[in-house]
């Protein structure tokens, strides 16, 4: 077992905008959720992993307070940089596994993380928001992630279990975050999603393409499906990279899809970069609403495109990375292009090793 130093993560499907994610009402306080997301902290410590990560999504970057609004992912690796055939997944992808390449792969890494999203209309000042704005909703959500990396393409395969609703504790989170900042209080969170239990099925893949001969540029593409009331679709996305170390990295930019990290440097390297992803929803629980029960729900575009930029800073046991996601629309729809600010946001990560 090494660092991350040895983890190739990619960039082409990091472009991938989990579109919206909520806000919860519940009898559980404030001082309880801070329990949990401390246990959460907590447990990957006892299991000895590599590196831990931390990312938070917010709108705040952009100088916005809607829409996708919030998200905070706490996670933890366990990467394994020694060739093998035998693949070291968990029980939660174990089921999914047929669909992994079967050659040795060169590292191998575990992922497991936490995360609560928070998704709100753009007018919080109203109690009863209209039925065509974004519904309030919230996701508290753990996943456990498996990647193999060989040397030009890494696969990701990743099973999401979690509630919305007023379990996961969106409203008191919002409500909390606003008083302590001085922002407008949130007034319609009895209008979110009802609570049901949710999941979604990942797999996808990236392939570096292309290298320059001085090392210092490439091109990642990649794809993927996501099956699940969360959300189900596919998508397609491609990278530009400028920096320097970047060969152990490529691989990173899987996670993101599942916003579990941006694409991250790693190995004293750095990077800049820009890309675009192309994404179709089939169903997505914060438009459509609840799967099985009466909520709010909108009408929106099903296909979504997403500019990204950003970069990233590795220095001894430890990694930053920023990055813009912005949504646009090329259908030509102003309502589709008035909707696609709700989603613009930025992104901060910062990985440590343990």
């Amino acid at each position: 077992m090494q660092t991350i130093k040895k983890v190739s993560l990619d960039v082409s499907n990091s472009v991938v905008v989990e579109h919206k994610i909520g806000s919860m009402r519940t009898a559980f306080s404030v001082r309880q959720l801070i329990l949990c997301l401390s246990v959460l902290c907590v447990i990957p410590a006892y299991a000895k992993n590599d590196w831990m990560s931390a990312t938070l999504d917010n709108d705040f970057f952009v100088n916005e307070d809607n829409g996708y609004t919030n998200g905070l992912y706490v996670s933890s690796y366990e990467i394994d940089d020694t060739p093998s055939f035998e693949p070291n997944n968990d029980v939660w992808v174990k089921p999914f596994m047929w669909s992994m390449p079967s050659d040795p792969a060169l590292t191998r890494v575990k992922v497991d993380s936490f995360s609560q999203t928070l998704m709100t209309p753009n007018d919080l000042t109203l109690r009863n928001p209209p039925e065509s704005s974004f519904p309030y909703a919230g996701l508290l959500s753990y996943t456990n992630t498996y990647i193999s990396v060989r040397a030009d393409h890494a696969d990701k395969i990743s099973t999401t279990i979690g509630v919305v609703g007023p379990l996961a504790l969106g409203k008191q989170t919002q409500k909390t975050i606003h008083k302590i900042i001085g922002a407008q209080d949130p007034k319609g969170w009895d209008t979110q999603l009802k609570n049901e239990p949710v999941f979604m099925i990942s797999r996808s893949r990236t392939w570096r393409t292309w290298v320059s001969k001085s090392g210092k540029m490439d091109f990642l593409m990649g794809g993927g499906v996501n099956v699940g009331t969360i959300k189900s679709g596919v998508n397609t996305g491609m990278i530009l990279r400028y920096g320097n170390r970047m060969e152990n990295s490529f691989a990173s930019v899987l996670l993101s899809s599942s916003r579990i990290s941006n694409p991250i440097a790693v190995d004293h390297g750095w990077f800049v970069f820009t890309g675009v992803l192309f994404n179709y929803d089939f169903n997505h629980i914060f438009m459509d609403g609840n799967t099985f029960r009466d909520s709010r729900s909108i009408d929106y575009d099903h296909s979504t495109s997403i500019f990204s930029s950003g970069l990233s800073y590795s220095w001894g046991d430890a990694s930053l990375a920023f990055a813009i996601n912005t949504p646009f629309s090329i259908n030509g729809d102003a309502r589709d292009s008035e909707l696609d600010k709700y989603f613009r946001y930025g992104t901060l990560t910062f990985a440590w090793a343990l």
